[in-house]
């Protein structure tokens, strides 16, 4: 198992450099995983050792909020949904997307159809598992937007919050659970489950279409050129790693297995995760567009009564002074 910290700067005062390596703490949104793959190759690879960088890659985890941790210090940079960031800086905290190498969203339900579920208006009076530290505000906006109330009841949804694995949609504890095109909906499948027994909802499909995984750095970071330098060549050598990454999924499987420390990995779902990630980053570069920051932001202020956002993002949201430097 492989260490998440480069050596970087030993290696500088091995060639003979007495300058040290810029450090740069990633905090993902998840577990190690596929769904991560670009910056775990980079780092395998040491294409941030030759930008410099003495990169640290810490897990994410369904008790780990990624805005909570860059605010308190514990990371630079990080990986966030969109929704989430967007809350998080109308809550006060200023966060400003740099990047987004995610261009499409794999958000769904996955439903038994048992339950008598065949469309979004049947989630009245049933239990919907998903995840929380900002990874539940989509659901909660398609809810309101369908006018559903979240406080159970016949006419509401019980909501749930789950961990990374779909247990308690095996288990029958919930009706429905958020599960990702790349991850959980292949665990379901690889538990035995068949298509038939089954409904998935896309959360694109029906409207909530929302970004993910984009990359988020405190406001005032960037008025540090050294810093705004420093995320431009971890950018670079970021979007190289997911070049190869979606070119060469089997190699970067293994890389992905070298960094769990969970062990609970397979290869077989790490290779197919990486496909399917590929369908979600096709189309970026990297760069936000901001058709799909408006999109975004109209999805979430027409969430209902309580929608996740009330007003549009102030336009020091998003940047591209990174992008700018680090892909032309």
């Amino acid at each position: 198992m492989k260490k998440l910290v480069t050596t970087a700067a030993f290696a500088a005062l091995i060639s003979g450099s007495a300058q040290a390596a810029d450090d740069v703490t990633l905090q993902l949104q998840w577990v190690t995983q596929g769904q991560f793959a670009g910056y775990y190759v980079a780092l395998d690879k040491g294409w941030y050792e030759e930008e410099d960088l003495n990169v640290t890659i810490l897990p994410g985890g369904p008790d780990i909020a990624p805005p909570q941790v860059l605010a308190g210090g514990g990371a630079d940079v990080m990986l966030n949904w969109m929704p989430s960031a967007l809350s998080a800086r109308e809550g006060g905290l200023p966060l400003v997307n740099i990047a987004q190498p995610f261009k499409s969203s794999g958000l769904m339900l996955t439903c038994w159809k048992d339950t008598g579920i065949t469309a979004p208006e049947d989630f009245r009076g049933k239990t919907l598992g998903t995840w929380f530290f900002g990874n539940e505000f989509p659901l909660l906006n398609w809810l309101g937007q369908l006018g559903i109330p979240t406080e159970g009841g016949d006419d509401g949804a019980t909501i749930q919050k789950i961990n990374f694995n779909v247990d308690p949609l095996l288990q029958r504890q919930v009706d429905c659970a958020t599960t990702m095109t790349y991850n959980e909906y292949w665990q379901v499948i690889d538990a035995g489950v068949t298509e038939d027994e089954i409904i998935t909802f896309r959360y694109s499909d029906y409207g909530v279409a929302t970004m993910e995984d984009g990359m988020y750095v405190l406001e005032d970071s960037l008025e540090d050129p050294a810093f705004v330098d420093k995320m431009a060549r971890f950018l670079k050598a970021s979007m190289r790693g997911w070049e190869f990454a979606l070119a060469n999924p089997e190699e970067s499987a293994e890389i992905i297995l070298e960094y769990d420390e969970t062990g609970a990995q397979t290869y077989e779902h790490q290779v197919r995760m990486i496909g399917e990630v590929a369908k979600l980053t096709e189309g970026s570069d990297g760069t936000l567009d901001p058709a799909d920051l408006q999109r975004t932001v109209d999805t979430l202020l027409a969430g209902g009564s309580d929608p996740v956002i009330t007003r549009q993002p102030d336009e020091a949201f998003s940047t591209t002074k990174i992008t700018d430097l680090a892909l032309n």
